[in-house]
């Protein structure tokens, strides 16, 4: 959608966009997703569960007790530094399509399941035998995958315990918080082999970072560590580095524990808020928040909650 002008026609179109989206939201239907692996599919339905197909390209997990409503999805391409390739972008797609309808999820964190790598970008190797009739497909293909993740309707998190380079990094960028050990190492290097960011680096990387400093890092191909990325604003929290090479993603974890008390409908309409109202101008964005607002109003979470305030007690919300 185009950022509003000022025109009252073009915020009441943006305003009536936003309050049907929010509404979507409302009347999904209450099945659970379904899990790809190996090319075969998996319901979740019934008892909540940790799944994990081995050999796999991309791990999906459901994970249980005090994490339950957050799903874990592993790059597990160690032989390939998790590069982006046809198979894996089909496989995060499958998975992604899955996790949108889901109404049990809560939070998503993206992680690699390789030691010191959180995804090295495009498979250069595969690249190189494609016509070049066929990158720009691939690179179309990357952004419409990275685009679906940065459209889930719920929080999603990029634990990053090690490298992130071009794609890499554009699928971290695509996610709502970052967090990153300090030893690990991130960059938009695209344009060492005379490329530019192709899934969305040059429109993300400006907006959480500043216009000027994306020029510098995208112009430079610089790498950045753990700790310079928290300086500049590129990740939300740093981490030192443990001796099981998961410290980011232990950090993901509690952080994705907090979500979990809060009502899943309004983190919903909060984020899509959120999203849409960074776009716009001020007055606009207030609209949207207006639209956003008056969906949760008739929610059974709403009164949930406000019963459990008086009975001094945690709320129980169903996403109802």
């Amino acid at each position: 959608m185009a950022a509003a002008l000022g025109g009252l026609g073009l915020l009441q179109g943006r305003v009536g966009l936003a309050a049907a989206a929010a509404a979507a939201f409302f009347s999904r239907p209450g099945c659970r997703a379904l899990v790809w692996g190996g090319g075969a599919v998996f319901s979740s339905a019934g008892r909540s569960y940790s799944f994990e197909a081995k050999e796999e390209e991309l791990r999906v997990r459901y994970l249980d007790d005090e994490h339950k409503g957050i799903v874990v999805l592993g790059l597990n391409r160690s032989h390939a530094r998790n590069a982006l390739n046809k198979n894996l972008l089909k496989m995060m797609t499958k998975a992604v399509d899955a996790l949108k309808s889901d109404k049990k999820v809560r939070t998503v964190i993206f992680r690699s399941e390789v030691p010191g790598i959180f995804c090295a970008g495009a498979d250069l190797k595969e690249r190189a035998k494609m016509h070049s009739s066929e990158v720009g497909s691939f690179a179309s293909k990357a952004r419409a995958t990275i685009n679906e993740m940065a459209n889930l309707p719920v929080p999603t998190i990029a634990a990053i315990d090690g490298t992130a380079l071009g794609g890499g990094l554009e699928l971290a960028l695509a996610c709502d918080i970052r967090v990153a050990a300090c030893s690990a190492k991130m960059g938009l290097v695209e344009t060492k082999l005379a490329i530019i960011p192709g899934a969305g680096g040059t429109q993300r990387l400006p907006r959480i970072i500043g216009v000027s400093l994306a020029k510098e890092l995208i112009f430079s191909a610089r790498i950045v560590d753990g700790e310079e990325a928290k300086s500049i604003g590129l990740i939300s929290h740093v981490v030192e580095q443990n001796e099981a090479g998961d410290a980011a993603y232990r950090r993901a974890l509690i952080l994705a524990r907090e979500f979990l008390p809060q009502g899943p409908l309004a983190m919903r309409v909060a984020k899509l808020a959120i999203n849409q109202g960074m776009e716009v101008d001020l007055v606009t964005g207030l609209a949207i928040e207006e639209a956003c607002y008056a969906q949760t109003i008739p929610t059974k979470d709403r009164i949930e909650g406000l019963l459990a305030f008086k009975e001094k007690r945690p709320p129980c919300y169903k996403g109802e």
